[in-house]
């Protein structure tokens, strides 16, 4: 079988795919990390002074770099398969990495208006992330395209079952926080598979997001061989 007759899902990524993933996962994270921190001077072509910082930091980097190369990597696939994807994020605060994106790929959008793909637009968005008048540093019921609210930990692997019911043609991808993963509710909810009927139900892909970043202390998922969370 030559390459051409492969499809391309099972070829390798290509040098030029690689480059534009790459050159997505660090605008992203650019955006996302402007978000926490940025006030003023969205593109720093100013030396950076303590006025162009927000004075309360809210939202977390550790999760955000392994999300927005989950959500580029997603946009792959529905591009390459046409396939209907959901994304259900489970860590808490992800909404530095949910915001950016989808509000600059979608400026006009009916939830951010006033957010122009220019200079300002930058500058409002960046401004607006957690802020009086803003926007919340979770995702909440404003939040395009999210379906569970951030923060409470535990719930986003029911949810996703949830949402893939009676879908036959979805599939929901479900990332689990390292320490979401120790909660009661998300424990269970991994049963939650022995429900799903194949010929009337949607999938869901679960992804333990184990980055070791937990708050308070490292996961018990973190700390076990790799060998062995490998299996899990």
């Amino acid at each position: 079988m030559t390459d051409s007759q492969i499809p391309a899902y099972q070829r390798p990524l290509s040098t030029e795919e690689v480059r534009q993933i790459d050159a997505y996962w660090r605008a992203a994270n650019y955006l996302s990390v402007g978000q926490i921190y940025l006030l003023d001077n969205p593109l720093l072509r100013d030396p950076l002074t303590a006025s162009h910082i927000k004075p309360r930091l809210l939202g977390h980097w550790g999760t955000t770099p392994g999300l927005n190369i989950i959500y580029a990597h997603l946009n792959r696939i529905i591009r390459q398969r046409d396939t209907n994807v959901m994304l259900v994020t489970g860590p808490a605060t992800v909404a530095p990495g949910w915001w950016p994106i989808r509000t600059w790929k979608v400026a006009t959008a009916a939830s951010t208006p006033h957010i122009g793909q220019d200079l300002d637009g930058l500058r409002k968005l960046f401004r607006q992330f957690s802020f009086p008048g803003g926007i919340p540093s979770h995702t909440a019921p404003e939040t395009p395209g999210s379906i569970h609210e951030g923060g409470e930990l535990g719930y986003a692997l029911a949810h996703a079952y949830g949402a893939a019911l009676d879908n036959p043609d979805l599939v929901v991808a479900c990332v689990i926080g390292d320490g979401e993963a120790e909660t009661g509710p998300l424990a269970a909810s991994w049963h939650s598979n022995k429900f799903v009927n194949p010929a009337t139900d949607g999938a869901v892909l679960p992804i333990l997001h184990l980055n070791g970043y937990k708050i308070a202390n490292p996961t018990v998922l973190a700390r076990v061989p790799k060998r062995i969370s490998r299996r899990f």
